[in-house]
């Protein structure tokens, strides 16, 4: 097989119908993803595609760790730690694209995103039900964020179900103490609808972990999947604030928060504190 006139000749065997088969473009139903995307402005500004799509995009990538955290879960409550690490490990890689994304939509300066902001009206990425989906997994959970939702039921119903579930952090201390680690009673029966807060007892089980990682070799591995896991959560919320910042300066958000200073108090938000506190210890 040779080019002539430039153009490379298909390879035998490569498919040209697909009359009753299945296409690339039928099997990502291409025809609706691809007309996903409705800007308001009018004329619609060049910029607001950029804007939809980045948003749209970070969606997409929050249902696979949302997927991810739950497979997670459920391996670690049946003792599979191998197959729960692959998930963390997932998770981790994409909180970094979605990291790395952020760059895209700093190309947007200050002047355009002005043209069209107004468009949003009320809209807020503090209204992503699937954000609050990932930090309810990760134990950031939030009882009153359900209102925002009241008037979106499947939302609602994916948040009530997420509130009121144990986290991959609960999971995660239920197979320490069946391998064999003094977790406190009042951890492994906690209400895992509140918020997770820092048990300083908990940090004496993870110094063991860290102390003997031979005989702990798997608990400490996941536990440095978590710690891998929060460090990328935690880049993507800067970026995300940093964006933002260079963006919109100090103005308050469309959804009514006050943006730049309300993304910086989430920087101090920690899902495995303990994880953070054992460091002080270790070695002490």
């Amino acid at each position: 097989m040779s080019i002539e006139d430039g153009v490379r000749p298909f390879e035998e065997g490569v498919r040209t119908d697909f009359e009753g088969r299945m296409s690339y473009a039928g099997y990502l139903d291409l025809d609706r993803l691809l007309s996903a995307q409705h800007p308001l402005s009018d004329p619609a500004h060049h910029d607001e595609l950029l804007f939809i799509i980045q948003h749209q995009t970070t969606e997409l990538w929050l249902k696979l760790i949302v997927h991810e955290l739950r497979a997670a879960r459920a391996f670690l409550d049946d003792d599979e730690l191998s197959r729960a690490r692959k998930s963390l490990a997932r998770v981790k890689h994409i909180l970094h694209s979605m990291t790395d994304q952020w760059s895209v939509l700093a190309t947007l300066t200050p002047s355009e995103y002005a043209e069209f902001r107004g468009v949003l009206g009320s809209s807020s990425g503090f209204q992503s039900a699937q954000y609050r989906a990932v930090e309810f997994l990760l134990g950031n959970k939030h009882g009153r964020m359900l209102e925002v939702f009241r008037s979106d039921a499947k939302a609602h119903a994916l948040l009530s179900e997420l509130l009121d579930s144990p986290t991959v952090y609960d999971a995660f201390l239920r197979l320490v103490a069946r391998r064999g680690l003094a977790v406190p009673a009042e951890v492994l029966e906690r209400d895992v609808s509140a918020a997770w807060v820092e048990h300083p007892e908990l940090v004496q089980v993870f110094r063991e972990v860290y102390s003997d990682t031979t005989t702990h070799w798997e608990l400490y591995e996941t536990s440095e999947d978590l710690v891998d896991l929060e460090d990328a959560f935690q880049l993507w919320r800067f970026r995300h604030l940093r964006t933002v910042q260079r963006t919109i300066g100090f103005k308050t958000g469309t959804g009514g928060s006050s943006g730049v200073a309300f993304l910086r108090r989430a920087l101090d938000l920690t899902f495995f504190p303990e994880l953070i506190s054992v460091r002080t210890e270790i070695g002490a």
